[in-house]
């Protein structure tokens, strides 16, 4: 059986005079103008540089806290009295739903939320340090408690309003029958992040590829990862593509500036390969910072129309890597001029 009050509550609504409702909002005002206020003060109190980085962020974040729960506080006591708090406006199966419970629900997940991420921002960095954690071991066990801890708040939530557990859970086996096909990919994807954090095949801080794109991994979330590349910008990448298909670790590996030319047949191979030598040589000049070590080339493969060759030389990031294979191919082109050597043209795209 349902019973809808929300008409009702209207009615009661109205009993509220303009006067309170002004007051109450003049209220609310006064703690945002003091919260500003208290930042101000504590910003110029704490004016010492290093102070100021480590203890500031702790105190805004305390401030806005007591900003915001003082609202909620200030809302509930100042209509404590009013009908319209505490009379259920929705009642099915023995349940009262009131705007009270809902108010309380909502603090209880929103005050978890803060609490854990306090804990995993000021705490737990050092507990990690004196144990010498990893930096993705340290982020896949903040990701658990987070995960953990919002359950459970939702959880009690949940029971607070009255809403069975047990029933919740049934509906939503229902419901996941008949999405099931829908959501599929949110699924795998949801499940593949829950490896990537347990198995740990990359970790946040690592450098992979991704597409022939070299980023850094900042973020490792449920349903996706983000990387950050320096010319191409943030992606976001789905978890389930870690899973199923191959992906680059750079971390541990020495990046190289790499170019593959195709070249004609009938011209001297070993030439290619000495021009691809002087063309990588006088690349590198032009770049500061790249390692003191002769590049290399080969002769990579045959096609029915060409030949392959590839040229590399050892770099230490991805800035100086395009840097240097554009200088790289400035220098080929110059020399294969020179030395009358042609590239192989292709009518379209070759496919491997």
């Amino acid at each position: 059986m349902k019973d809808w009050r929300w008409l009702e509550g209207i009615d009661v609504l109205k009993d509220l005079s303009v006067a309170e409702f002004f007051l109450f909002f003049l209220y609310l005002v006064c703690i945002v103008i003091g919260k500003w206020l208290a930042q101000f003060i504590l910003k110029r109190v704490i004016s010492h540089k290093g102070y100021q980085e480590r203890v500031y962020p702790i105190v805004e974040d305390v401030l806005n806290w007591l900003a915001f729960y003082a609202g909620i506080l200030l809302f509930l006591f100042y209509f404590w009295e009013e009908e319209w708090l505490k009379t259920p406006f929705y009642e099915t199966e023995g349940v009262d739903v009131s705007i009270l419970l809902i108010v309380v629900a909502i603090m209880i997940v929103t005050f978890s939320s803060r609490v854990v991420k306090a804990f995993n921002r000021f705490v737990m960095p050092y507990v990690y340090g004196q144990f010498d954690v990893e930096l993705g071991t340290s982020y896949t066990i903040n990701r658990l408690i987070y995960y953990t801890v919002m359950f459970l708040a939702i959880a009690i939530s949940f029971t607070l309003v009255g809403l069975d557990l047990r029933a919740v859970g049934v509906v939503f086996s229902v419901l996941g029958i008949g999405i099931g096909f829908g959501v599929r990919n949110i699924a795998a994807n949801f499940v593949s992040g829950i490896i990537i954090l347990f198995e740990r095949p990359m970790e946040v801080g690592e450098m992979v590829e991704i597409d022939k794109k070299i980023g850094r991994i900042t973020k490792i979330k449920l349903r996706s990862t983000v990387v950050e590349t320096l010319k191409d910008g943030t992606l976001v990448v789905p978890n389930q593509y870690f899973i199923e298909q191959i992906v680059k670790n750079r971390s541990g590996a020495k990046l190289f500036a790499r170019v593959v030319v195709s070249v004609e047949y009938g011209f001297d191979t070993e030439l290619v390969e000495e021009l691809l030598v002087q063309a990588a040589e006088r690349g590198i000049l032009k770049v500061d910072g790249v390692p003191d070590e002769k590049p290399d080339a080969q002769f990579i493969d045959f096609h029915n129309s060409s030949m392959d060759f590839q040229v590399e030389a050892r770099v230490l990031d991805v800035e100086m890597k395009d840097l240097l294979e554009s200088r790289i191919r400035h220098a080929i082109a110059a020399l294969f001029v020179e030395h009358g050597i042609r590239l192989a043209s292709w009518p379209g795209e070759r496919t491997e």
